[in-house]
């Protein structure tokens, strides 16, 4: 018999939460056959089978366990049994599982106790039976409570919704993000500063060029390049905005090291592009898609999640018109885009229509002065509504005359 123990995963990490089981008590596992998922405080990491054979659990889900906790152990010593020549069919159970657990428990009482019209109509529309009052025997729910149900939307057979309270453990992340932002509020002299982009030339650009973008690098063109590449250059100018404070010192940094703000299933999540000043545009979009699939599916690792120099957060995938950013601690400053909307706006002495963004600067004042964090997003703004400027850093012309 082996012991599974809770591996450690940061020299910061001191305590998981043990997730689910991808396994049953009693299966056959495969070496390195997945058998659990563990959150961090960071990230989602699973824990593998180091041997072949009957598992036993012994930690249950929802525990918080400590580095070197023991999690579960292997029966090696037992003869493979039948059917399990391949782990092929066993790695199927994990999703078969995680479904019946994700799968509200009265769902089966709801499907016995409708109609059979009932239920189609039900299915069809979306509605829960809980939200429809059954009149025939026994609670029995017929086609006219369903017919009800939809004539009062929010009511449950036009009586009042349910009042019931649904309370769940908070998550290690949802736990780590809550400390963080309200340590960024407490610990920093935040400030938000505001401009707004025309974004009437990197859409003409992105809408000529998209199509070859992708034919020959293999990923979308999309707004984050130009906001990533625009930054870098704001920041190598105004290097404060990319510093940080470290007790009475203050640490400025040579490279660019973007966090991307993601929202993940379990909560939300800063995964880092390292180097962007040195990538090209594709470059960063292929890192974005890279980093935003891994946070999608829980598989970012703690050093994908870990340093950072400056953050850019799009709150406008959302339909956010405005927003003040919180500074991902311990940076001194984030960058939030937002919705691009059609405003009337007045270029050369006309009002004309044109695609705009508000962008704001959320910045620790302690170390990033008034004059350095607004000519920092005015130089971003010039950038992004200059798009050619973003091949240098400055104007084609004033480099060949050096000027």
């Amino acid at each position: 018999m082996i012991e599974i123990n809770v591996p450690t995963v940061g020299e910061s990490i001191s305590e998981v939460t043990l997730v689910q089981w991808l396994k049953n008590d009693g299966d056959w596992v495969e070496r390195d056959e997945i058998l659990c998922e563990l959150e961090s405080e960071k990230a989602t990491f699973e824990l593998n089978a180091e041997k072949a054979g009957i598992l036993h659990i012994v930690a249950q889900e929802g525990t918080d366990l400590n580095i070197g906790d023991l999690a579960c152990k292997i029966d090696e010593t037992v003869e493979r049994p039948e059917g399990a020549a391949t782990p092929e069919p066993a790695a199927e159970e994990a999703p078969q599982k995680e479904e019946k657990k994700a799968e509200p428990a009265p769902q089966k009482e709801d499907n016995a106790n409708a109609t059979p019209v009932a239920k189609s109509m039900m299915a069809n529309n979306n509605i829960k039976s809980s939200d429809v009052k059954g009149t025939g025997e026994n609670g029995r729910i017929l086609k006219k409570d369903v017919l009800a149900a939809l004539e009062n939307p929010g009511r449950i057979g036009g009586g009042l919704k349910t009042r019931n309270d649904d309370r769940k453990k908070m998550s290690n992340l949802r736990k780590t993000v809550a400390r963080r932002l309200v340590e960024a509020k407490n610990s920093t002299a935040m400030l938000t500063t505001f401009n707004e982009v025309d974004m009437t030339n990197i859409m003409e650009l992105r809408k000529k060029y998209k199509e070859v973008f992708k034919e020959q690098h293999g990923v979308n063109l999309g707004f984050m390049s130009f906001f990533t590449k625009a930054c870098c250059y704001a920041l190598l100018e105004w290097p404060a905005v990319n510093a940080y404070i470290d007790g009475n010192e203050i640490v400025y940094h040579e490279y660019c090291d973007i966090s991307i703000a993601v929202s993940a299933p379990k909560g939300l999540v800063v995964p880092v592009i390292r180097n962007a000043e040195s990538l090209s545009m594709h470059e960063i979009e292929a890192e974005v898609k890279n980093l935003a699939t891994k946070a999608r599916d829980n598989k970012l690792t703690i050093e994908e999640m870990t340093g950072g120099t400056f953050t850019i957060t799009n709150g406008g995938v959302f339909g956010s018109l405005m927003s003040t950013p919180i500074i991902n601690i311990p940076q001194s400053a984030i960058l939030g885009m937002h919705k691009i909307q059609e405003r009337p706006m007045v270029v050369n002495g006309k009002v004309e229509v044109r695609p705009m963004m508000y962008v704001a600067l959320s910045y620790d004042h302690r170390i990033i002065d008034g004059r350095e964090s607004v000519s920092f997003l005015v130089r971003v703004k010039e950038l992004l509504e200059n798009p050619e400027l973003l091949l240098m850093g400055k104007d084609p012309v004033q480099t060949l005359l050096e000027i």
